[in-house]
């Protein structure tokens, strides 16, 4: 049986909207004030990269706790190209997947980060349909 999620997304006026989710918390999604709004919370599209990274770093870390890997740091960098039409969408993703430590096992954290981009992200399935993904991982030992 597939799962259904329900959000409800709140007018606060102005161009500013709340948005609850499943787990019980929420954000505040704005504009920014060149565009009429008051620059107070998330943008849309930019909270879609967020959720983007945000789904494929659990999949890692719980991966990199799976494999008892020794990783001091660990952030997604991502970078994405707005088309110039409306309606504007991504049509070019680039996420740089960043590992710090001393200890780095490259070739484990590497399979960590396949089977997110490849079996287990679902969000980035999603991005698939609309964008050109580019995948780079970066080690940074010491």
């Amino acid at each position: 049986m597939s799962t259904t999620n329900h959000i409800t997304t709140k007018w606060l006026g102005n161009m500013a909207f709340e948005s609850n989710n499943p787990s019980g918390h929420s954000l505040k999604i704005d504009i920014a004030k060149e565009d009429g709004g008051n620059g107070s919370g998330y943008r849309p599209k930019a909270l879609m990269l967020s959720a983007l990274a945000g789904c494929s770093g659990l999949d890692v870390a719980a991966l990199i706790k799976k494999m008892k890997l020794e990783v001091d740091d660990f952030q997604i960098e991502t970078i994405a190209n707005l088309t110039d039409e409306h309606p504007k969408f991504y049509d070019k993703v680039v996420l740089e997947y960043h590992f710090h430590g001393s200890n780095l096992n490259e070739k484990k954290l590497q399979r960590a980060v396949d089977l997110s981009v490849e079996k287990y992200c679902g969000v980035m399935e999603m991005f698939r349909k609309f964008a050109e993904l580019d995948i780079k991982t970066v080690f940074h030992k010491g």
